[in-house]
C-alpha cells in the first residue's frame, strides 16, 4: 500500500491514496489551520471504524442476516502529554435490520475484534485499550 501527503499551506495537507482518492487534512485555528478537513488523528479513528464496520457487514451478510444499516460510533481518549496517543477507544455498533439474530451480531463483533480488523489489531498491539458493544434495531 502506498499514499502520498503533500503540504498545501499553514497546517493543511493533501493526501492521495493508492486507490485514487484525495483527502484534505487540516488543523484547528489554534495551530494555524482553517478547518478545511479532518485532523489526522480523526482519520486514524475513522479508519478503525471503517475497518471494523467492513468486517461486521461482511460477516452478517455471509450469515444471511437481513441488515439494512450498520453504524459505528467511536469514542476515544488520548494521553494528556505529547505525543497525545490514543489510550482507550470504544466502538459502539448499531445494527438495523429485520429479525437480526443477537448471537450473529455478537459473533461478528468478536470476529472483527479478534481476527479480522487489522486496524484494531495494530492499535491494540500498540497499547490502546479497545472495547466494543452493540445494539440491534428492528427495521420497520
Amino acid at each position: 500500500m502506498q499514499t502520498s501527503v503533500h503540504w498545501l499551506e499553514n497546517v493543511a495537507f493533501e493526501a492521495k491514496t493508492q486507490s485514487g482518492h484525495t483527502i484534505i487534512m487540516d488543523g484547528s485555528a489554534e495551530y494555524g489551520g482553517e478547518n478545511r478537513g479532518p485532523r489526522p488523528m480523526e482519520l486514524l479513528l475513522t479508519g478503525l471504524g471503517g475497518c471494523a464496520s467492513f468486517d461486521i457487514v461482511t460477516i452478517l451478510k455471509k450469515a444471511r442476516q437481513d441488515i439494512s444499516d450498520v453504524r459505528c460510533e467511536l469514542k476515544a481518549e488520548r494521553a494528556d502529554t505529547i505525543p497525545a496517543v490514543f489510550t482507550k477507544i470504544h466502538l459502539h455498533f448499531v445494527v438495523t435490520g429485520k429479525a437480526i439474530k443477537e448471537k450473529q451480531v455478537a459473533k461478528a463483533v468478536e470476529l472483527s475484534a479478534e481476527k479480522y480488523c487489522s486496524a484494531s489489531k495494530m492499535l491494540s498491539d500498540g497499547g490502546v485499550e479497545i472495547t466494543h458493544d452493540y445494539e440491534i434495531i428492528e427495521a420497520e
